[in-house]
């Protein structure tokens, strides 16, 4: 039984900072909501990468997280590691998202993330998706800033395994990198399993959820 979504999953927003994150935080889970409801829709919105060969690597994997799915893509041009100087055109571009969309659930950076752009994307998203469940991934890196999440979408090995398969095939611009790598990416997978009894899982922080109790 579907508990969040009783009418059924129809259409969810995905809002990253940069191409890889969307696919790093939450491509497991992608994986699984797409699968499990065909012709979902998709609407994303990557702020960085936009006229570079990240933004080929962001659509085709992308393309290949969302199986079956309704997907748009919009790769915009905003500057790496300076989002917080670009203000103004990054709330431009999440509120234009908005008028675009009605979703069901959002994926987008959670607001406790130490880098600047995931960080001031996530303050952003509920100035313009006010009433709407949002899902904070988190991304492993250099800074140290895992936290206690407090909501899982367990994944089986094949799954974490598909997945980091995926992150290996659709970005070689990043496979120089020392955390982008099959041990970070399904540890990282392990440790949250452990914490939901499973085997892997995706984590995310949760700031608000509005209940029903007294429905069906």
């Amino acid at each position: 039984m579907n508990r969040l979504f009783p009418s059924g999953l129809r259409r969810i927003a995905l809002l990253a900072a940069h191409c890889d994150d969307l696919a790093i935080g939450a491509g497991g889970t992608l994986l699984v909501m797409c699968t499990a409801h065909p012709g979902i829709k998709v609407d994303a919105l990557i702020l960085s990468g936009g006229g570079t060969v990240r933004e080929e690597e962001e659509r085709n994997a992308l393309a290949a997280f969302c199986p079956g799915a309704d997907l748009r893509v919009e790769v915009g041009k905003l500057p790496d590691g300076r989002l917080p100087a670009h203000w103004d055109d990054a709330k431009a571009a999440v509120e234009g998202m908005r008028l675009r969309t009605e979703p069901d659930l959002i994926l987008a950076p959670h607001a406790g993330d130490a880098h600047q752009d995931h960080r001031g994307l996530a303050q952003l998203v509920p100035t313009a998706f006010r009433d709407h469940l949002t899902l904070g991934y988190e991304i492993l890196k250099w800074d140290g800033d895992l936290g206690r999440p407090n909501a899982y979408q367990p994944l089986d090995l094949a799954l974490a395994e598909r997945k980091v398969n995926l992150l290996w095939e659709h970005y070689p611009s990043q496979r120089h990198r020392p955390w982008f790598d099959r041990e970070a990416f399904l540890g990282l997978a392990r440790i949250r399993g452990i914490e939901c009894h499973a085997r892997h899982a995706e984590a995310f922080y949760l700031h608000k959820l509005a209940l029903d109790l007294a429905g069906g």
